[in-house]
């Protein structure tokens, strides 16, 4: 095997490496630093109100990141011994950034014969699937095998304050929902941490 050959196999397993290490966030805590971005936290109010919040990478669809908070709610009411949970307030958050690609203002040869010698302006964008690319207008863009223009990326974060209580849930309250029926639900869809 050449080492042409050699380099070109090892970028391959590499890049093929990492693109498996990419995965949409778990059902884990948050922690900074963690190899897979986002998870859940929760801060306690009183005896029976805490605030909930479920971070989503860029992987990590709306409805999930909206399921995974629910799923938290009805594991910490179960957790203090309580039955049912109210959220009293309920939002998702999202962090909506698209990069756009320059190549029209600056064609594809820019910096050749304009007196800048080899020099050419790069950017590097994330892109849900891929991770981090770049992009220079000689090497990258519509014109050079990239596949468009603009590039959008998407996180969400789903919060909500709960009220935590005993007894039986009662009817008629649309955003009253029964603990451990939400566990049972939802528990199967899970992805935890591996």
């Amino acid at each position: 095997m050449t080492m042409k050959t050699a380099a070109i196999a090892a970028t391959v397993s590499l890049a093929l490496g990492l693109a498996a290490c990419e995965t949409a966030t778990p059902y884990q805590p948050l922690q900074h630093g963690a190899s897979t971005s986002g998870g859940f936290s929760d801060q306690r109010l009183d005896a029976d109100h805490v605030r909930v919040s479920f971070q989503g990478n860029t992987l990590t669809s709306r409805a999930t990141v909206e399921s995974y908070l629910l799923y938290r709610a009805a594991e910490l009411t179960v957790a203090q011994g309580f039955d049912w949970f109210e959220t009293v307030d309920r939002h998702t958050d999202r962090d909506k950034r698209t990069y756009v690609d320059p190549e029209p203002f600056y064609g594809p040869g820019y910096g050749f014969g304009y007196g800048y010698g080899f020099w050419r302006p790069s950017w590097r964008y994330y892109g849900g699937g891929f991770g981090w690319r770049s992009w220079d207008p000689y090497w990258g863009g519509p014109f050079w095998g990239d596949t468009g223009q603009v590039q959008t990326v998407e996180k969400f974060q789903a919060t909500a304050e709960i009220v935590m209580h005993h007894g039986a849930k009662p009817n008629g309250v649309p955003q009253a929902f029964d603990a451990r029926g939400v566990m049972a639900n939802l528990g199967p869809t899970i992805q935890r941490k591996s």
